[in-house]
């Protein structure tokens, strides 16, 4: 443990700190250059990255699609945040909190922005009427269970993966803070789980869509590399969960979408038709 911190009067910020991903946020909102956001012939137009928080609406088009519902088709744009992508104009148009994902929906008359992952997940099982209850209980109960992964992921990725992998200096504290909330969530989803096929009941819904990329990815090895630190295979129910969403096809095309980094043929940086799975992945193309 290092000598405690003093805040000083007035913060001011130093984008050099922060650690690993610190040049991927600022404390203002306005765009830093002028740059528009490409265009392509669906009907609608995704601008994202394959982080968690993407992942969940990549699945989701693709389930979509799966299902038989050919009105989704999608263009997914790549948004590099390491460059500063999430700082153009036009992503600052679609998307005023500059984080991705970021869906612009061009199937009616105007085109529509829709930002915040749980929001464009929303918006599309409404419009398509799939994967949510239309009304009743049901609806409720899955909507319970997307909204608490909106509130509990931040303390997750913003929490425990902050400060176990990315802070440029390991304090126990935070650690420990983080910690114990990721299990005390990994808990909740295990009681849910236990009696109950699907986050929300006995059908495959947004919920599940939404929570899978950061839990069922934490317990299975792929985020932080942490599962063994958080003794993921104690909650069975959590990893029987994640290893039936793991085997859905949907799933494993969701997680390649707008995916630049990982084994050349998990990437899939710009998808644009169903084909560009077999044909346009990173070990095929030579990008």
């Amino acid at each position: 443990m290092t000598d405690s911190y003093t805040p000083p009067k007035v913060w001011t910020w130093d984008s050099e700190s922060g650690g690993r991903f610190a040049k991927t946020n600022r404390p203002i909102a306005e765009p830093t250059h002028d740059k528009e956001l490409p265009v392509g012939e669906h009907p609608f137009q995704l601008y994202s990255l394959a982080t968690p928080n993407g992942v969940k609406v990549n699945i989701m088009f693709e389930e979509l699609l799966a299902a038989g519902h050919s009105g989704a088709e999608y263009d997914a744009w790549l948004i590099d945040i390491g460059e500063g992508d999430q700082f153009g104009s036009g992503f600052v148009e679609a998307n005023p909190n500059s984080k991705i994902p970021a869906l612009v929906d061009r199937s009616g008359g105007e085109p529509v922005r829709v930002f915040e992952s749980g929001a464009i997940l929303l918006h599309l099982a409404d419009k398509f009427g799939a994967f949510l209850a239309p009304s009743g209980q049901q609806r409720v109960e899955t909507l319970n269970w997307l909204f608490w992964l909106q509130g509990s992921a931040p303390y997750l990725g913003g929490g425990f993966g902050h400060f176990y992998v990315y802070a440029p200096e390991k304090f126990e504290y935070p650690i420990n803070r983080f910690t114990m909330e990721t299990k005390r969530q990994l808990d909740v989803l295990d009681r849910q789980l236990a009696e109950n096929e699907w986050l929300s009941g006995p059908e495959y819904t947004i919920a599940d869509m939404a929570t899978w990329p950061w839990y069922g990815q934490l317990v299975l090895g792929r985020v932080y590399d942490a599962a063994e630190y958080l003794q993921a295979e104690s909650y069975t129910n959590v990893m029987r969960w994640a290893k039936a969403m793991d085997d859905r096809p949907a799933v494993a095309r969701g997680r390649m979408v707008n995916r630049a980094f990982g084994e050349p043929e998990t990437q899939l940086r710009e998808r644009h038709s169903a084909e560009d799975f077999e044909t346009k992945t990173q070990d095929k193309t030579g990008g």
